[in-house]
């Protein structure tokens, strides 16, 4: 694929697949959704947490600040593979003139695991990273894993998935950490929804970075 360099674009472009021109002054966000979201209907309903609404969280998350890249992942995703994928996409971008201190990945449930795959294939303490309600049982059984940069964590204190405090005690290059907990009663739904609660300090979280 041709990339186009550029960097006098505005912002506030929400991709579906990673973009073909690079604006090399521009910030880069990337959004992973939840396993539920992998396959065809990007609303989804499940019996206990409601709708996963997909593409108002983009919506909502996009900003004029950033571009948005949310890939809507495939059935059947190996979140390894993925989390490859997308720490290609970093360097691609890196190597097109974008900073790295300019590019945040933000992943929520198997999506904030892939967030932490992501931030261990990269090992950069440049790279920023969001784990919403991600630091499941699959990372605590890979000790191997760790994360990097600067990293910004959301859980829900209804929900059965919590702190990511063990995470950064066992990563040796984190360059700061913030986590706060939200308390909406929706246990793992709360991210199903663009929600104030999680939305607002994450957006704030990315903006103390110059997004």
């Amino acid at each position: 694929m041709a990339l186009l360099l550029t960097s006098n674009c505005m912002a506030n472009t929400i991709y579906k697949k990673f973009p073909s021109e690079i604006k090399s002054n521009e910030q880069y966000v990337f959004y992973s959704h939840g396993f539920i979201v992998e396959g065809q209907n990007p609303t989804p309903i499940n019996p206990r947490w409601g709708m996963y609404d997909f593409p108002e969280i983009k919506k909502t998350l996009s900003d004029d600040s950033y571009n948005l890249i949310a890939y809507h992942r495939p059935k059947g995703t190996e979140p390894r593979a993925f989390a490859k994928k997308l720490a290609e996409n970093a360097n691609t971008l890196i190597e097109h003139g974008v900073k790295a201190e300019n590019i945040t990945f933000i992943g929520f449930s198997r999506g904030g695991a892939i967030t932490v795959l992501t931030s261990n294939y990269l090992a950069s303490d440049k790279v920023n990273f969001v784990i919403l309600a991600g630091c499941s049982e699959f990372v605590k059984n890979n000790a191997e894993l760790e994360v990097y940069g600067r990293v910004f964590s959301v859980f829900e204190t209804s929900d059965g998935v919590g702190s990511c405090q063990f995470l950064i005690d066992r990563s040796k290059r984190v360059k700061s950490f913030e986590e706060i907990s939200i308390s909406t009663g929706k246990e793992h739904g709360a991210f199903y929804q663009p929600l104030p609660e999680w939305i607002i300090p994450v957006k704030k979280w990315l903006k103390s970075n110059g997004n």
